[in-house]
């Protein structure tokens, strides 16, 4: 018998967060012991809890540490939990990059360094260059955020305004080997995108992120600029020497994860389609697409045949313009466009979350909307369009009583989004 729709579909969001868990993941790709030191360095929202895992599986001495977000963490016992904020920098995070070039100082070929590497290590590593300040990179976070650029076009940017990301924590290391171990955030899986890539170099130059500013229009302090268009802003190539021998491994997914929540699905009776996993673009605009699909199904049996769960993952943007801003993240801007687009039409019923349980600045990982949300917004004295216009869906789900809030994760594989169509 078919569970209620909200408990289903959140059971299928854990079905989904459980196929990310760090321990099982890194358990299958444990790095060899090396001959000399183990130096454990990392970064990102599931940070402490990689960490935790790793500790737990490694047999032998190591030593360490890595930053996750400001919040509640996993303990350990030999790794140090250093924390900073997430999305916009702050002092705390100068001191963690600080801490982890520190670690990788003075290794030899005996040597190994294990990465530990999970989305929103960007803004968690803040470390600008010579004659930059945090502030400048404050101001580009901001204006990254605001830009409404895909998180690959913003990493660009990020890695060549750093001295950590970009490869260069890893380039630091040498001659030791690194080994990255990789909870992939971004569509497509590109290593190098997760976390601005402190230890994965690409082949992006200075002048790409020039481009990628330009495109969307973006306002950078002057000493930003003076040092795009500067020789010093080019990382390292993924040619060179430094890296010979290094192993990255993507250890969990968006990917993985979507498909076990299909497989949960099913397990209820019920028929699961993966649209995409890499579904990117403005999220009020992919809110009302994914509208369009479900209403075409409720109403017309297609392209879908009901009873279906509609899985999908990725990563929206939104497109901040002006000052005028209220509360909420990609997902509840997802999902409010969505039930806009829904309303009236019986048996569709969906969730939006972001998998490390934080969707925005926040304590919800997301939303549940029906038939009814707009009507429940509505009369709890709020216009939903009104509330879409000036990015605060938070407060019209928390009007309308449609929060989800299962607490931060330990893991981050990006959006998961699930309509049910009975």
């Amino acid at each position: 018998m078919m569970l209620e729709p909200r408990p289903l579909l959140a059971s299928l969001f854990e079905a989904a967060v459980e196929a990310a868990d760090p321990l099982a993941a890194i358990r299958a790709h444990l790095p060899a012991r090396p001959r000399g030191r183990t130096i454990v360095v990392g970064a990102g929202k599931a940070a402490s809890q990689m960490a935790a895992a790793f500790e737990r599986l490694w047999d032998g001495p190591l030593e360490g540490a890595v930053v996750a977000r400001h919040g509640p963490i996993a303990a350990c016992e030999r790794i140090r939990i250093l924390q900073s904020a997430h999305p916009v920098p702050d002092e705390a995070g100068l001191a963690g990059s600080a801490e982890l070039l520190r670690l990788v100082q003075g290794l030899t070929p005996d040597d190994l360094v294990v990465a530990l590497i999970s989305g929103g290590g960007s803004s968690l590593l803040p470390a600008p260059p010579a004659g930059l300040s945090l502030q400048d990179e404050i101001a580009v976070n901001r204006a990254l955020l605001a830009s409404g650029a895909p998180i690959s076009a913003m990493n660009v940017v990020r890695k060549h305004v750093s001295r950590i990301k970009g490869g260069r924590l890893a380039f630091a290391a040498a001659p030791a080997k690194v080994v990255s171990l990789i909870v992939s955030d971004v569509p497509g899986d590109n290593p190098a995108f997760v976390a601005s890539g402190p230890t994965i170099p690409d082949l992006s130059t200075p002048a790409d992120a020039l481009a990628i500013v330009e495109r969307y229009r973006m306002e950078l302090p002057e000493a930003v600029m003076r040092h795009l268009n500067s020789s010093e802003a080019a990382a390292p190539r993924p040619d060179h020497a430094a890296f010979a021998g290094h192993e990255r491994h993507i250890i969990a997914s968006a990917s993985v994860s979507l498909e076990a929540a299909a497989a949960k699905a099913r397990q209820q009776g019920i028929e699961a389609v993966i649209l995409s996993d890499a579904i990117e673009g403005e999220a009020a605009d992919i809110g009302r697409m994914h509208a369009a699909i479900a209403c075409e199904t409720a109403l017309r049996n297609r392209p879908f045949q009901k009873p279906v769960a509609i899985l999908s993952g990725g990563e929206t943007t939104v497109t901040i313009s002006g000052n005028t801003y209220g509360k909420g993240g990609r997902n509840s801007e997802f999902l409010l466009s969505f039930a806009l687009d829904i309303e009236g039409v019986e048996g569709i019923h969906a969730l939006a979350a972001d998998t490390d349980g934080i969707d925005g600045s926040e304590d919800n990982a997301g939303a549940f909307a029906d038939a009814g949300t707009v009507t429940r917004v509505r009369a709890a004295g709020g216009d939903p369009r009104h509330y879409l216009a000036r990015h605060d869906a938070w407060s019209a789900f928390h009007a309308s009583g449609d929060l989800f809030i299962p607490g931060p994760t330990g893991t981050n594989v990006n959006d998961f989004r699930a309509m049910l169509i009975v």
